[in-house]
């Protein structure tokens, strides 16, 4: 058992799953996003819908969208701070069938541009992205990942871990989702060692069936 399991995460309180649990969920989500959002749709639900406003949820989740850490003591003015920034957030809440009750779906927009992110606050203020834009997965954010959205064909995997056992990356786990056989395909790699954007821009041309790859760093590493 980890020291964190016994006495809980570096955060402002009140709860690791509402508040630490919400601004890493918001933080991930900006990764999978990219860059700073302008504008982002927050669905909540379960717990974080029913009792956002007393365990300062919305505030959490504004935080990470900003780029704040769990510790940060700005959380409780990420509200005023988002709307000083000019980043546009709605809460919403909904009712999905066997959703996680601390879970929130996040859909960024810009003009050209959509994502939709899923994740789950799973105690402790550990956290789980399960689907990006409609595709199923498990991220925890506990290492440094790729995230590959592609057409299933042969050779995709090959290539690019290929292209990484080359560079002297090692994989640590790895995961594969697709919609069907020779349509749409998601995966996620797991990384044991940091990887930088020349290395990831490399990686886009290990396969012409891929279609997009970016990196999400670990919970420690660099905000874009």
């Amino acid at each position: 058992m980890s020291l964190l399991s016994v006495i809980g995460p570096v955060m402002v309180g009140p709860s690791s799953s509402h508040t630490a649990g919400a601004a890493r969920l918001g933080w991930l989500a900006r990764q999978c996003w990219g860059d700073a959002p302008e504008e982002v749709h927050l669905f909540l639900r379960g717990s974080f819908a029913a009792t956002y406003w007393g365990h300062g949820t919305d505030r959490a989740l504004a935080a990470g969208l900003l780029g704040f850490r769990p510790d940060d003591p700005r959380i409780p003015e990420a509200l005023e701070e988002a709307r000083s920034r000019g980043l546009r957030l709605h809460f919403h809440a909904e009712d999905v069938d066997g959703a996680h009750p601390n879970s929130v779906r996040f859909c960024f927009a810009r003009p050209g541009r959509e994502m939709e992110v899923v994740g789950a606050s799973v105690g402790g203020g550990a956290v789980r992205i399960e689907a990006i834009d409609g595709f199923r997965l498990n991220l925890s954010g506990e290492l440094a990942s790729l995230v590959t959205f592609h057409r299933d064909q042969p050779g995709v995997v090959a290539a690019v871990a290929g292209q990484l056992a080359r560079l002297g990356v090692n994989i640590a786990a790895m995961s594969l989702h697709r919609g069907g056989r020779g349509e749409g395909a998601a995966m996620v790699i797991e990384l044991d060692e940091p990887i930088d954007g020349p290395i990831v821009e490399s990686l886009a041309g290990a396969h012409p069936a891929l279609e997009r790859i970016f990196l999400i760093p670990a919970a420690g590493g660099d905000l874009p």
